[in-house]
C-alpha cells in the first residue's frame, strides 16, 4: 500500500492507494505542534476503523508547503510505517520541465498538480487549486510548467472583511440565489461568492490567452465544487488531483 500525503496550511490530506486505486482518503488540521507519536495514533486509528492496517503501507511520499510539519510527519512515517518518505522537491523526477525563472520557488503541490494533470487531461492545461491561497498554474502544449498567478483564498478573503468591518457579521460560503441580495447576510454572501468567481473567470481567460484558447480547466480543492459548479469556463472538478499527482511522481522515482 501506498500512502500520500499533501501538506497545506489549512489542511493535511492523506490518501492510501492499493495500485492504481485510490481505496482511503481522510484530512486533518495542520497543526506545527502535532507530534510523531499524535499522528501515529490518529492515523492508525484512522486505518482500523477503515479495515486496514498501518502495517500494510509499503512507501510514502509527501508534498509540502509548510516546513515547520516535516520533521514530526517524517518521524512518523520512519517510526510507524518503517519506511522512509519521498519528499518532493529538488532532486525528485516529475517528468515535465519547469520554465520558472528560479523553480524551487514554484510551491511543491503546484509541481505535483500539474503533473497529474498533464497525464490525466493532456496540455495546454490551466489549474486552479483552491487551497488557503488559490493558485492558477498553466502548462503549454509542450507540457511545459510555465508559471501561474496566486491569489488570497475565499476564505481568508472573507475573514478579512470580517475582521475589519465591525458591523459585518461572518457568514456562510454559499452560492446565493441573486447576486442582489435583500438582507445584509445575503449582500454578503453575493459579494463574496459573484465576486470570487469573477476572479477565477477573469484569471482563466487571461491565461487562456497566454497558453490558448484549447487549454483544459481542471479545478481541485476544498471549494472548487462550490465556486465551479456552473461556470462554463472550467472542464474538470477535480478533488483528488494532487493525490493523484503524489501517486504519479512515486512510480517516476521507483519505476524508472
Amino acid at each position: 500500500m501506498l500512502l500520500v500525503i499533501d501538506v497545506g496550511n489549512t489542511n493535511i490530506v492523506f490518501g492510501a492507494y492499493k495500485g492504481r486505486k485510490l481505496v482511503m482518503t481522510f484530512r486533518m488540521g495542520t497543526n506545527k505542534s502535532k507530534t510523531s507519536d499524535e499522528y501515529g495514533v490518529v492515523i492508525k486509528e484512522i486505518f482500523v476503523m477503515n479495515g486496514y492496517e498501518l502495517s500494510e503501507i509499503k512507501d510514502v511520499i509527501i508534498s509540502s508547503v509548510v516546513p515547520d510539519v516535516m520533521h514530526a510527519l517524517e518521524s512518523f512515517v520512519i517510526r510507524y510505517c518503517k519506511s522512509t518518505p519521498i519528499i518532493v522537491g529538488p532532486g525528485v523526477k516529475t517528468g515535465m520541465n519547469i520554465k520558472y525563472e528560479n523553480p524551487q520557488e514554484v510551491g511543491a503541490d503546484r509541481i505535483v498538480n500539474a503533473v497529474a494533470g498533464i497525464e490525466k487531461y493532456g496540455a495546454p492545461l490551466v489549474i486552479i487549486d483552491f487551497g488557503t491561497a488559490t493558485t492558477f498554474c498553466a502548462v503549454n502544449s509542450k507540457k511545459e510548467y510555465l508559471g501561474g498567478a496566486i491569489s488570497p483564498g475565499i476564505k481568508i478573503s472573507s475573514q478579512a472583511l470580517f475582521d475589519r468591518a465591525s458591523k459585518l457579521p461572518k457568514v456562510e460560503i454559499v452560492e446565493p440565489r441573486a447576486v442582489i441580495g435583500k438582507t445584509t447576510v445575503s449582500a454578503m454572501q453575493a459579494g463574496i461568492f459573484f465576486g470570487y468567481v469573477g476572479l477565477v473567470k477573469n484569471i482563466v481567460q487571461q491565461m487562456k490567452k497566454e497558453v490558448g484558447d484549447n487549454a483544459t480547466v481542471v479545478a481541485t480543492g476544498g471549494l472548487a465544487s462550490l465556486i465551479c459548479a456552473n461556470m462554463e469556463e472550467v472542464d474538470y472538478v477535480d478533488k483528488n488531483l494532487t493525490l493523484e499527482g503524489l501517486r504519479i511522481i512515486y512510480h517516476k522515482n521507483v519505476s524508472e
